[in-house]
């Protein structure tokens, strides 16, 4: 009960006090909604992408093995979804956002307050957690961009305007910049944390925005779907693939927790930029946030016991 009292104060309730401004906004002022989405895709994103992945020190071994891990998880979890997907009947579009919001989870926002204080602050536990928000960005602004384009403009076009995204640019230059270890001058290393540091926030708001918006009587059966196998089968996968890959310790509880964070915010912000079923993906988005308040408690209790 304290874990999970712990977890409600300092996590879902800084969550939902951003979304809720957010939402006061959109029911006062009429936001438009795609400007917000635009600003975290085109400028905070990027922005944090880059600051990141320069900042984050990477060991050779620990790299693989997470990345091993991660990808085996995304396959299983598409493959899972796109049949669920498949079997309830939805269109081309729509199977694709249930998609994304199976594979995108809240590595950022969520995810790594979670591993700070589940690991008070241990290093390498945070590593983990960096890595994971790092494949998750690349692959959420790579492959999550391309399927939703793809739908309506086909794939060379898709392919060919991605190139024209500039967090494909932040990631390379942050991954480089790391590599070669070159020194930032502060007149662009101190605007660049200002944007990381705002990323957050914006999605949060954008995130309440649509909320806003919402008829929460629509499709919610299909959203309970995509909760049962984001939050419940995500964790039970990755145990999976955490004893097939034979990782043990700190690691093992990192990834195990991380697998089990609610969809991702910026699944939500895609969906709202590339107008494809935005409704539905902020509905998987608000309650798999809510109801990740009992699954994430769990699934930390349990890491605990079997790590």
């Amino acid at each position: 009960m304290q874990a999970f009292l712990i977890i409600l104060k300092d996590i879902i309730l800084p969550v939902f006090i951003i979304m809720g401004i957010g939402f006061f906004l959109q029911k006062k002022f009429q936001l438009e909604l795609q400007t917000l989405a635009r600003l975290n895709i085109f400028f905070l994103v990027p922005g944090f992408i880059f600051v990141k992945l320069y900042d984050t020190q990477f060991s050779g071994r620990l790299l693989l093995n997470i990345v091993v891990f991660f990808f085996l998880l995304i396959i299983v979890l598409y493959i899972v979804s796109s049949i669920v997907a498949r079997m309830i009947g939805f269109d081309k579009g729509k199977a694709t956002t249930f998609s994304n919001s199976t594979i995108f989870f809240n590595s950022g926002n969520y995810g790594v307050p979670v591993n700070d204080l589940v690991f008070k602050s241990d290093p390498l536990a945070m590593s983990v957690q960096v890595m994971i928000l790092t494949m998750q960005n690349i692959l959420l602004f790579s492959y999550g961009i391309f399927s939703l384009q793809v739908i309506k403009i086909g794939k060379l076009r898709a392919i060919l305007s991605y190139f024209k995204m500039p967090v494909l640019y932040a990631m390379l230059a942050g991954i480089l910049l790391n590599i070669f270890n070159v020194v930032i001058p502060s007149f662009i290393w101190v605007p660049a944390n200002y944007i990381a540091d705002a990323m957050v926030a914006m999605a949060l708001l954008t995130l309440g925005a649509q909320v806003a918006q919402l008829q929460l009587s629509k499709s919610l059966s299909t959203v309970y779907v995509s909760l049962v196998i984001r939050l419940i089968l995500g964790p039970v996968i990755a145990l999976g693939i955490i004893y097939l890959l034979q990782i043990n310790g700190i690691i093992a509880q990192a990834l195990f927790i991380a697998a089990a964070m609610p969809t991702a915010v910026n699944s939500s912000v895609i969906a709202q930029e590339y107008n494809n079923h935005p409704e539905f993906a902020a509905q998987i988005v608000l309650f798999s946030t809510l109801f990740s308040t009992i699954t994430v408690t769990a699934v930390i209790y349990v890491s605990r016991i079997l790590f």
